[in-house]
């Protein structure tokens, strides 16, 4: 592994852009993962790492782990604790950092019985890293994000899915009243509303389905509601008036698979 001792390496200049710039990670086709656990996670799920950074302190702590990135990465180096602190926004740094090839894992919509969730405008990094790790947990098929959503390989996405953004399948899509349509030739959608939908538990979900899920603040749009074959609203029994976004899709896709 070669050394990188000063803060204006261009290597370390480039990661800093990656983390900073959504653009910029969409141009070079690149994004950025931190600690042990991501990282590894991105070896096993067979994602391409371009770069592989860590610290002295890294090297002596997670021996195996920094021995199975190195020996994946393209690149390694090992830099100063005070480079990675410029590198890293987590609060407690593992000191072990990978730049990772941008993924070429699609949904397949060609299969039959497969789930699906799509999500308009979904804007907090923390609920769709939360989607994700649910619809991974769940067997979900793959994730459609309109345009408008929050940039799926940001750093904080990426440690709120735990991973899974490497195991579930996802496009960006430009016109999502239009993918709705075409999907509804194959199968049915589900509209996630607050209020006046069919309770979720009266379908049973059965063939090709998708579950299109709103804006934290707002919902889904009425154009894109009315594309859907039902809407739908989850029973409540307290007294809150609605359940966060990443909640709500959780709930759902469990009644979807179950």
């Amino acid at each position: 592994m070669l050394n990188i001792s000063s803060k204006d390496n261009k290597i370390i200049k480039n990661i800093s852009k990656l983390l900073s710039k959504s653009k910029y990670r969409k141009e070079q086709g690149l994004f950025v993962v931190e600690g042990i656990r991501l990282c590894t996670d991105a070896v096993r799920s067979k994602a391409s790492i371009d770069t592989f950074i860590c610290t002295e302190d890294a090297l002596e702590k997670y021996p195996e782990a920094v021995k199975e990135l190195e020996a994946n990465s393209n690149n390694s180096y090992v830099v100063t604790p005070n480079i990675f602190s410029m590198l890293s926004d987590t609060k407690t740094p593992q000191g072990v950092i990978c730049v990772v090839k941008a993924l070429d894992n699609k949904p397949q919509f060609d299969k039959i019985n497969n789930k699906y969730v799509l999500l308009q405008n979904m804007q907090d990094p923390s609920n769709l890293g939360a989607v994700l790790r649910s619809a991974d947990a769940l067997g979900i098929s793959g994730i459609i994000l309109t345009k408008d959503c929050c940039d799926i390989l940001s750093p904080k996405v990426c440690r709120a899915s735990m991973g899974a953004v490497f195991r579930v399948p996802f496009i960006i899509c430009d016109d999502e009243c239009e993918f709705v349509k075409e999907f509804n030739k194959q199968g049915k959608s589900y509209a996630a509303v607050v209020r006046n939908g069919t309770s979720i538990t009266e379908f049973k979900y059965d063939g090709t389905t998708l579950l299109c899920i709103g804006n934290e603040g707002n919902g889904l749009t009425a154009d894109l509601v009315s594309e859907c074959t039902y809407p739908v609203t989850i029973p409540m029994k307290g007294n809150a008036e609605s359940l966060n976004a990443a909640a709500a899709a959780g709930i759902i896709m469990w009644e979807m698979i179950r």
